[in-house]
């Protein structure tokens, strides 16, 4: 049974209702042990067993209920944040929703770099980030806002050329456009207000913090175990990319020991040639589903 919240030391805590982030957000959440149900149809879920309660808006809508302090963490796009210029404050990079602001045009038309946009009408989804940047440049351009399907506008001769959001770049190709530049680099961020936090709530946002970074290292690592003789045991010590030494257990074989460690996932795959050479064998990786710091 839940309790009743207490708003001094409960958290409220905004995701997108859905979209590109929802999906990982989450299994994020679940990840770190926060039990909910009914996300979908509900605007407010409370949760179970943490002291928080999930608020569900439009992704462009997060970063002004967290500086309003209507929510105290949010999980929201870089792009959406900077778009909105609003007062809140970054405090993790969470490496899923990778994407990029770009600058397209069409592919065999007039404009091959951003100097080509004087005078154009751009379509945009981003005005504040679209203006930003031009003016910087000393570029004049019409900015046309459009709240959707944004790759179209080209063809509809609504405009001369876009700025959008691309990940992979096959919606451009798809309609004929070419990526020329880069405004800015997006991922998803969890961002928290600058209203001042209760010393209840700034406890539970170190606790949330301390999940969620042993989450995403674990998800980030991988357990791996070898055999080798004592013999091999200095120089795979070398190659090991590991967090810390690692630890070396005596096999019932005589001068053979087992080695265990976590290390990067992204480097497994570049020592595991070198850690055979070196002598291990039975090499075995497994995932981890969590690590405290």
């Amino acid at each position: 049974m839940n309790r009743t919240k207490d708003s001094s030391t409960s958290l409220r805590i905004a995701i997108q209702k859905s979209g590109r982030l929802t999906d990982k957000t989450i299994a994020l959440l679940e990840g770190i042990g926060i039990e909910f149900d009914n996300y979908k149809r509900n605007l407010i879920v409370k949760t179970r067993n943490f002291d928080v309660e999930l608020l569900l808006l439009r992704d462009d809508d997060i970063p002004e209920y967290v500086q309003d302090g209507v929510c105290d963490l949010g999980f929201v796009g870089a792009n959406e944040t900077q778009e909105t210029g609003a007062d809140v404050t970054p405090i993790r990079d969470l490496g899923y929703g990778k994407c990029r602001l770009s600058l397209a045009a069409p592919k065999n038309g007039d404009i091959k770099k951003p100097e080509d946009f004087d005078g154009k009408k751009v379509a945009t989804s981003y005005p504040n980030l679209t203006r930003t940047f031009f003016k910087e440049r000393d570029i004049d351009i019409q900015v046309i806002e459009i709240s959707g399907a944004v790759e179209i506008a080209p063809q509809l001769e609504v405009a001369d050329a876009i700025v959008d959001l691309v990940s992979s770049g096959g919606t451009l190709r798809a309609n004929g456009l070419v990526e020329l530049d880069t405004i800015l680099e997006s991922q998803t961020q969890l961002i928290r207000t600058n209203k001042e936090l209760s010393p209840g709530k700034k406890e539970l946002i170190d606790r949330f913090l301390v999940r969620m970074d042993g989450y995403q290292q674990a998800a980030q690592s991988r357990y791996i175990m070898m055999n080798a003789s004592t013999s091999a045991v200095e120089n795979i010590k070398r190659i090991i990319p590991s967090m810390k030494s690692p630890t070396v257990m005596p096999l019932a074989e005589d001068n053979m020991v087992a080695i265990h460690t976590v290390i990067p996932l992204q480097k497994f795959w570049t020592v595991m040639e070198e850690l055979k050479e070196a002598g291990a064998s039975d090499i075995v990786m497994l995932p981890i589903e969590s690590m405290i710091l």
